[in-house]
């Protein structure tokens, strides 16, 4: 080897173990950065001189496999997640069996108030009680289908507000897919940019799970599990219109409320052919189509079970077949055509809440007595108390056939959202365990700034003997113009 070869291997050699500390450097600033793939220097043997050193370019790292599983668990995450909070809020809006302000102790409260009134007839105090106690039943029916009514309309706002971000964040995406291959052919580095086109990916793929289907040029494609092209070359454009305030009788299928479109074909948005099943976009067109829609059905029920007890023929005598019973549906009949929203509507007959000018004792008399009568006559309150220990057939099948007394009724549904909260915080529980788990693996393949310290003493030492090889060429030079 004459010297003028050392000298090029050597200058090689410190270009490379400049790049390379300048790679082992950013690997460890970016150690903690979201969406960072660790990188590492690719080498090769010099074509020109044969043994010495040439930089080919800087690989980023990254385990295609590891990364789709773990986006499938951050999807299934955010599922579970909205699904468990939607079923949490109904729990805490029916209350539990010892809250004083749930639908059971409402209904409790009812009972006992027909008792004690019955024990003294003639008390006004006691009637008066009885009347406050429906109401304060009626009330909490109307406040908890006013919170689900809440929750579907904050599902409604969700599903604008993740169209709005979907389609920006498919346009950032398809303008990196341009950009990238332009830097890659002038030259530069585009290491960062697929860092970001990354993490854009992520968040896609949070509101619909992608698969990832990479491209020529470092370009890349995604499609829906449902089968659903949100990028080829062009980004999907999906249409959305945001209802803001929803009621218990809006439907997709009634044209109330807006379906899913993308590039204005209608998307399937629910059961086991949903093209964006998973994630959270699904969660919350399942929240406002499905489970919110459960819920008040099952209020309705609890309403309808009340007004058609209290409606029953010869429960009371004074009062016309067309007339109301003790609960109304806004001061009228049930009218079985008119179910969905029923617990949004129901209240107590005016005729007896004295809050309102309503003759209290009426309740002892019949609601369609003209006058008092004998305050010492207790037997239409003991009819009345007895009409909710009936047990009678539920009309829509909710909470099974089989014939139910009123208590048994308001007791079947805080159970089942008891039950279906319980077993959705356990769905999110495992979701999250899931995902922090692959998150942890697929961290334990990125940076280790142990290791990148080792390499970074490693290049020191190549610097410097590439350094003193100069040295030694330059002092051999010196001598020789010596001579």
């Amino acid at each position: 080897m004459n010297m003028s070869t050392a000298l090029n291997n050597a200058l090689g050699g410190l270009t490379a173990a400049s790049l390379g500390a300048s790679v082992v450097s950013g690997n460890i600033a970016n150690a903690l950065t979201p969406g960072y793939a660790r990188r590492s220097l690719e080498l090769t043997t010099s074509q020109i001189s044969g043994n010495g050193v040439r930089t080919v370019g800087v690989v980023r790292h990254q385990d295609p496999v590891l990364t789709a599983n773990r986006r499938s668990t951050d999807a299934e995450l955010a599922l579970q997640s909205a699904v468990s909070d939607f079923h949490t809020r109904f729990e805490q809006l029916v209350g539990s069996p010892t809250n004083g302000s749930s639908l059971s102790t409402r209904l409790s409260d009812l009972e006992n108030s027909f008792i004690t009134a019955a024990c003294l007839p003639d008390s006004i105090e006691r009637l008066d009680q009885v009347a406050r106690s429906a109401g304060d039943l009626a009330k909490a029916l109307n406040a908890t289908s006013e919170g689900v009514r809440q929750a579907r309309s904050d599902a409604d706002r969700k599903i604008g507000a993740q169209v709005e971000n979907l389609n920006r964040t498919l346009q950032d995406i398809e303008d990196l897919n341009a950009k990238i291959p332009a830097i890659k052919n002038s030259g530069g580095d585009i290491g960062a940019l697929l860092d970001q086109r990354h993490i854009l990916i992520d968040q896609v793929n949070t509101m619909i799970p992608v698969n990832v289907v990479p491209r020529t040029n470092d370009q890349v494609s995604l499609y829906s599990d449902g089968g659903l092209i949100l990028l080829e070359g062009n980004a999907s454009e999906f249409t959305f219109s945001t209802t803001g305030e929803t009621m218990p009788h809006m439907t997709v299928a009634n044209g109330l409320l807006s379906g899913l479109e993308m590039n204005g074909n209608p998307v399937r948005t629910s059961g086991d052919t949903a093209q964006i099943r998973g994630g959270a976009l699904m969660a919350q067109f399942t929240i406002r189509d499905e489970m919110a829609v459960e819920a008040q059905m099952q209020l309705d029920t609890v309403a309808r079970d009340l007004i058609e007890r209290f409606e029953t023929s010869g429960l009371d005598l004074t009062a016309l077949v067309s007339d109301p019973g003790l609960f109304t549906d806004n001061g009228n009949r049930f009218d079985p055509t008119a179910f969905v929203g029923l617990a949004s509507r129901i209240a107590i007959n005016s005729t007896v809440d004295p809050d309102v000018g309503g003759d209290s004792w009426k309740l002892r008399s019949g609601l369609g007595a003209v006058t008092a009568g004998d305050p010492g006559q207790a037997a239409q309150l003991r009819a009345f108390g007895n009409i909710l220990s009936d047990a009678r057939p539920i009309p829509v099948g909710v909470f099974g056939t089989g014939n139910m007394l009123a208590a048994e009724l308001t007791e079947a549904l805080l159970s089942k959202a008891g039950a279906n909260a319980h077993a959705a915080d356990q769905r999110q529980a495992f979701a999250n365990s899931a995902q922090q788990q692959m998150a942890q693996i697929e961290a334990e393949q990125g940076v280790d700034t142990d290791q990148e310290l080792q390499r970074l003493m490693q290049v020191e030492q190549t610097y410097a003997a590439n350094a003193r090889v100069i040295s030694v060429v330059d002092e051999l030079l010196e001598t020789l113009l010596r001579l």
